[in-house]
C-alpha cells in the first residue's frame, strides 16, 4: 500500500470518529467552578506553607507572598481554560498540490509535574501529515502551551497534543516528540542535573510508515 492510499483509507476511517470523546484523561472541575476555592482561602494556604516551611508569613519580606503566588499560579495554569483543539478550529484549505509533511520544531514550554508540582521545562516537535487543509504554525505552538500549563506527566502531554491536532484537522498522521527536563529530578532525590526525558506518540502514517517515521526523527536529530 501506497502513502497516498494509506492517508486515504484512514481519512475515511476517521469519519466514524466520535465526535464526542474526550480529549483529556484527567478529571477537572466543572464549568461553573464547583468545588474550586476561592482566590482568599490559596491565599491563605500559602501562608500555611510559608508558616510549614518554618518561616513567617507576617514578616515584610512574605506579606504580599500569597497574591504573587496565586497570580503566578493563575498563569501556569491558565490551560484548565482553554480547549487545545478549539485553537485549531481556523484552517487553510489552499495548499496548492502540497502532500508532503508539516513540521514545527522547538516549541518551548514550561509546564507543572502533577506528582512534586516541581517544574518541567522543555521543547516539542510535532509534525503532521495534512489532508486538504493546514493550520497556522503558531497554533500549533499554541496548543502545546495550552496542554503544558496545567498539572502533567510527560507522556500524557505528549499524547494530549497528538490527540488534538488528530481531532482537530483529521490529518493522515500527527507525530509530537517531548523532550524536557524534570524540577522532581534535578532539584530533590537524586539531584541530577542535565538529564533530559523524551517521549514519542505516532499516530496514523507516522506510526505505520516507517520510512516517514526515521525521517521525522532524523530531522529533530534523533
Amino acid at each position: 500500500m501506497n502513502l497516498h492510499t494509506e492517508i486515504l483509507e484512514r481519512t475515511e476511517e476517521r469519519s466514524t470518529h466520535d465526535e464526542g470523546q474526550a480529549l483529556f484523561g484527567h478529571p477537572r472541575l466543572n464549568a461553573t467552578g464547583a468545588g474550586q476555592p476561592s482566590r482568599l482561602e490559596a491565599e491563605e494556604a500559602v501562608r500555611t506553607l510559608i508558616r510549614w516551611a518554618g518561616d513567617n508569613p507576617e514578616r515584610a519580606g512574605l506579606l504580599d507572598t500569597p497574591a504573587r503566588v496565586v497570580r503566578a499560579y493563575e498563569e501556569w495554569f491558565e490551560g484548565y481554560n482553554q480547549n487545545p483543539a478549539s485553537l485549531l478550529e481556523r484552517t487553510f484549505d489552499e495548499i496548492g498540490g502540497y502532500s508532503q509533511a508539516v513540521e514545527l520544531h522547538d516549541i518551548p514550554f514550561h509546564s507543572v509535574c502533577e506528582h512534586h508540582m516541581a517544574t518541567i521545562r522543555g521543547k516539542a516537535h510535532i509534525a503532521y501529515m495534512p489532508v486538504d487543509r493546514v493550520v497556522g504554525i503558531s497554533k500549533l505552538a499554541r496548543v502545546v502551551e495550552a496542554c503544558a500549563r496545567r498539572l502533567q506527566i510527560q507522556e500524557r502531554l505528549t499524547d494530549e497534543i497528538a490527540c488534538a491536532i488528530d481531532d482537530a484537522l483529521r490529518p493522515g498522521g500527527v507525530a509530537v516528540v517531548i523532550e524536557a527536563e524534570h524540577g522532581c529530578m534535578s532539584t530533590r532525590g537524586v539531584c541530577v542535573h542535565g538529564t533530559r526525558m523524551v517521549t514519542k506518540r505516532m499516530l496514523g502514517v507516522f506510526d505505520t510508515d516507517a520510512g516517514l517515521r526515521r525521517e521525522f526523527l532524523s530531522s529533530i536529530g534523533m
